[in-house]
């Protein structure tokens, strides 16, 4: 199948690469069967908290925001390429569909592509195998 891509192949691998990157940082916090308890050390909580007012949450973890700024940049074309090669990978559509799944990422497209894919559960994993899928 010879298919060409607005974006590269290698392109659309380091996006993998950094949803999987993003996916990885994601810390399970919840222990088996205490997912809404909440503890507080009520000394701490009295002798800390010495701002006045502002809450801040800190975070260097920056690759979730580098990813989503990617895909915001990228154009209609390939960001429909981009969400098309996502459902190719996921099992929606056949890598012989890959137009047809091209022109309904287009036309489905109302929102945030950033926010889709990245609310997507194995983005890295779906890319990867669309890729595999369509032989890029």
């Amino acid at each position: 199948m010879d298919i060409d891509l607005t974006l590269s192949a290698d392109t659309i691998r380091l996006l993998a690469q950094k949803a999987r990157a993003v996916a990885s940082s994601l810390q399970d916090t919840f222990e088996d069967g205490h997912e809404g308890d909440v503890e507080f050390d009520a000394d701490a909580l009295e002798q800390s908290h010495g701002h006045d007012g502002l809450a801040e949450e800190e975070n260097d973890d920056l690759s979730d925001e580098e990813l989503r700024e990617l895909i915001e940049d990228l154009n209609v074309d390939e960001a429909a390429e981009l969400v098309a090669i996502s459902w190719i990978g996921r099992g929606d559509f056949e890598a012989e569909d890959f137009q047809q799944a091209v022109d309904e990422a287009r036309e489905r497209a109302v929102g945030s592509t950033a926010t889709y894919l990245l609310g997507m559960p194995l983005l890295a994993d779906h890319l990867e195998a669309g890729l595999d899928a369509l032989d890029l």
